[in-house]
C-alpha cells in the first residue's frame, strides 16, 4: 500500500511538472479567472440554436486539442497533429460567444433590407382604400389617423396622392378631348380608312358616313376631321388598298458601303485648326445672325407663312390662305396667286425652302411655281434639274400639271399633301364668271 501511495505521489508531481511546462511552453493562453455563479435566464429559440452549436463546438475542440497532460514542451506526433487540422482554426482561441454573436448581426442586417423594399409604394389596394374613407368621411387627416395602409404614409404623402387623383378627374374637357385625339388607330380603324380609293377626293361628308356607318369600329373621340388627317397620312406612305410600294433600285444603281469608304478622302477626315478660318466663321456667324434678325422684323411682308405641326387636326381656312402645302414636320400657306418652291441661299431668296421640312441639298434653288389661274385651278411648273412627282406621276422639267385637292407632292424624298380652301376658291370662281360675260 505504500509503494502505491509512493507510486500516485510521483505521478501526481510528474503531471504538475508536466502541466507547468506545457503553460510555459504555450504562453499565449493566460489564465482566465472565472466564477461558479450561474445566473440562469430565458432564452429566444435563436440563441438556444446559437449555444447548441457553441456547445458542440467546444466539445469538438476540447476532443481535438493538445491534452496539457500529454504535451511535455516536444512537438506532438502525427495522431495529434490530424486532430488539430481537423479542429476549426482560429488565430487566438477566443471564448465561443463572439462567433454566434456576429452572425446574428449579419442576419439582423439582411433583414431590413427585404422589409423596406417595398416601403413608400402605393399599391392598388392602398388607392382603393384611400378613394372609399375619402368619400365616406371627406377628412383627409381623419383618414390618415384611422386607415391603416400597406406601409406607414406621412399626412403630406396621403394629400399629394389624393390630389393627384382628384387632378385627374378635374382636367377640362376641351383638354381631355385633346388627349383622346391623340389615341392611336387600330388595325381595324385602318382597313376600314384603307378602303377609301386615293383617287376619290372624299370630303368630311364621306368620312362622317364611314363613322356613321361603323360605329362599334372607330374609337368614341373619332371626328370627321382626324379620319380625314389620317387617311391623308395613310395615302402619303402608300397604305391604301389601291397602291403599291415602288421596289428599291437593283443592281448597280445600290451604293454600298464599301463604295462609299472608298469614295471618302482621308485628308479631309483630319481635323486641322486654322486661326483666320475660325476668325472668317465667327465674322460670318455674326452677319448671318444680323439678316435674321432683319428678316425677323420684315414677316408681316412675307406671302408664305410656315407653321409647325403639333399632330392635332389642322385649324380651318382663315379668309387669306388659299392653299396649304403640309408636309410632316411644316405647314406652309399660300396667301398669294404665285409661289415659288426650291431651296432659299445666301443669294436666293424664294417663298417656300424646302429646307425646312428636310433634307433639300438634291433640290434645286428654284425647284418649281405654283399659280393659281382665274377659273380656280391650281397648276405647278418644273423649273428645276430633278422631277417633280403628283401623286406618283412625274413632271419633268419645263411641263405643268394640275394640282387638285388632297394631291400628294413628291421632291426629292420630300412628300406634301396640297389642301386647298374650296370656300375661297369659290369665292373667286364666281367672282371670275361674273367678270367674264362682261
Amino acid at each position: 500500500m505504500a509503494s502505491g501511495t509512493a507510486s500516485r505521489s510521483e505521478d501526481e508531481e510528474s503531471l504538475a511538472g508536466q502541466k507547468r511546462a506545457s503553460s510555459q511552453a504555450l504562453g499565449t493562453i493566460p489564465k482566465r479567472r472565472s466564477s461558479s455563479r450561474f445566473i440562469k435566464r430565458k432564452k429566444f429559440d435563436d440563441e438556444l440554436v446559437e449555444s447548441s452549436l457553441a456547445k458542440s463546438s467546444t466539445r469538438a475542440k476540447g476532443a481535438s486539442g493538445v491534452e496539457p497532460g500529454r504535451c511535455s514542451g516536444s512537438e506532438p506526433s502525427s495522431s495529434e497533429k490530424k486532430k488539430v487540422s481537423k479542429a476549426p482554426s482560429t488565430p487566438v482561441p477566443p471564448s465561443p460567444a463572439p462567433a454566434p454573436g456576429l452572425t446574428k448581426r449579419v442576419k439582423k442586417s439582411k433583414q431590413p433590407l427585404q422589409v423596406t423594399k417595398d416601403l413608400g409604394r402605393w399599391k392598388p389596394a392602398d388607392d382603393l382604400l384611400l378613394i372609399n374613407a375619402v368619400l365616406q368621411t371627406n377628412d383627409l387627416t381623419s383618414v390618415h389617423l384611422g386607415v391603416k395602409f400597406s406601409c406607414r404614409f406621412t399626412l403630406r404623402e396621403v394629400q399629394e396622392r389624393w390630389l393627384a387623383c382628384q387632378a385627374m378627374r378635374q382636367l377640362h374637357p376641351e383638354a381631355i378631348a385633346a388627349i383622346q385625339s391623340k389615341a392611336l388607330f387600330s388595325k381595324a380603324e385602318e382597313q376600314l380608312l384603307s378602303k377609301v380609293g386615293s383617287t376619290s377626293q372624299p370630303t368630311l361628308e364621306t368620312f362622317q358616313d364611314l363613322l356613321h356607318r361603323h360605329p362599334d369600329a372607330f374609337y368614341l373621340a373619332r371626328t370627321a376631321k382626324a379620319l380625314q388627317a389620317h387617311w391623308q397620312l395613310m395615302k402619303q406612305y402608300y397604305l391604301l388598298e389601291d397602291q403599291t410600294v415602288q421596289p428599291l433600285p437593283k443592281g448597280d444603281q445600290v451604293l454600298n458601303f464599301s463604295d462609299a469608304e472608298d469614295l471618302i478622302d482621308d485628308s479631309k477626315l483630319k481635323d486641322m485648326r486654322d486661326e483666320v478660318l475660325e476668325h472668317e466663321l465667327t465674322v460670318a456667324d455674326r452677319r448671318q445672325k444680323r439678316e435674321i434678325r432683319q428678316l425677323e422684323q420684315e414677316l408681316h411682308k412675307w406671302q408664305v407663312l410656315v407653321d409647325s405641326i403639333t399632330g392635332m387636326s389642322s385649324p380651318d381656312f382663315d379668309n387669306q390662305t388659299l392653299a396649304v402645302l403640309r408636309g410632316r414636320m411644316v405647314r406652309y400657306l399660300m396667301r398669294s396667286r404665285e409661289i415659288t418652291l426650291g431651296r432659299a441661299t445666301k443669294d436666293n431668296q424664294i417663298d417656300v425652302d424646302l429646307s425646312l421640312e428636310g433634307p433639300a441639298w438634291k433640290i434645286s434653288r428654284k425647284q418649281g411655281v405654283i399659280k393659281l389661274k382665274n377659273n380656280g385651278d391650281f397648276f405647278i411648273a418644273n423649273e428645276g434639274r430633278r422631277p417633280i412627282y403628283i401623286d406618283g406621276r412625274p413632271v419633268l422639267c419645263g411641263s405643268k400639271w394640275r394640282l387638285s385637292n388632297n394631291s400628294v407632292v413628291e421632291i426629292a424624298s420630300l412628300r406634301f399633301v396640297f389642301l386647298i380652301n374650296q370656300d375661297l376658291i369659290a369665292l373667286i370662281r364666281a367672282e371670275a364668271a361674273k367678270i367674264m360675260p362682261q
